[in-house]
């Protein structure tokens, strides 16, 4: 049996500590005895991407991303993008961009260079909240994957995208017709119902953790602008 390896570690701003744990050619970043995410289990965080831009009909989609993490959903958000669209990330701790281009450079490749992309460092709230005041552009899509459901178990400040004054905030960010993508480990019923108090039309699906069909179900939440 091949021993975990602990590669790094880093303290989330208000919140746990992240792990990164290398298991033979296999990565995975925990949080606590939770595992946040891996490199067996990544489609359903990459058709996180995959799924909503396809729901998308602009020629030039700017896409918000909430959370990096191991860059599945930034890089499948990229491969899928059509010409003249953007992509960008809001990522709170900056030792997750370090191991993105340490230990973890081969997985990264050259997605953080890609000129239609940018990461920044900060809360993926703010930049919704930027959208909201006119600050920068609305978004045709925000992708929300920051915890690993509709709860701040990451951090106690991440509740606030989920509350009915959060998702209100999110919707205001984007333009008509824009999608609210959440990815989450389990179903939550009383989610998808704040999801249609906010106003959005929600339709959700189940996608498996592996392209083979096998691993965990997961659910994404996909709640319209209309």
């Amino acid at each position: 049996m091949l021993p975990r390896e602990t590669l790094a570690t880093a303290q989330i701003p208000d919140g746990g500590t992240l792990t990164l744990i290398s298991h033979g050619r296999d990565f995975v970043i925990m949080l606590g005895r939770d595992e946040l995410m891996g490199t067996r289990m990544q489609f359903s965080e990459e058709q996180l991407a995959v799924l909503t831009l396809a729901e998308l009909a602009v020629p030039k989609p700017r896409v918000l991303i909430g959370g990096y993490g191991m860059g599945f959903t930034f890089r499948a958000a990229l491969a899928n993008m059509p010409e003249g669209g953007s992509v960008t990330v809001a990522e709170v701790v900056p030792e997750v961009l370090e191991w993105a281009k340490g230990p973890l450079a081969e997985l990264t490749g050259d997605c953080l260079d890609d000129p239609r992309g940018q990461v920044i460092l900060c809360d993926v709230a703010a930049l919704i909240d930027d959208a909201n005041d006119g600050t920068t552009a609305k978004y045709h899509a925000i992708l929300l994957d920051v915890d690993n459901g509709p709860d701040g178990i990451v951090r106690d400040a991440n509740n606030r995208l989920y509350t009915r004054t959060g998702l209100a905030k999110a919707r205001e960010a984007l333009m008509p017709g824009g999608v609210l993508a959440v990815w989450s480990a389990a179903p939550d019923h009383k989610f998808t119902q704040r999801l249609k108090a906010a106003g959005f039309e929600v339709e959700v699906r189940e996608v498996r953790a592996r392209p083979n069909n096998k691993g965990p179900r997961h659910t994404i939440w996909f709640a319209k602008r209309v």
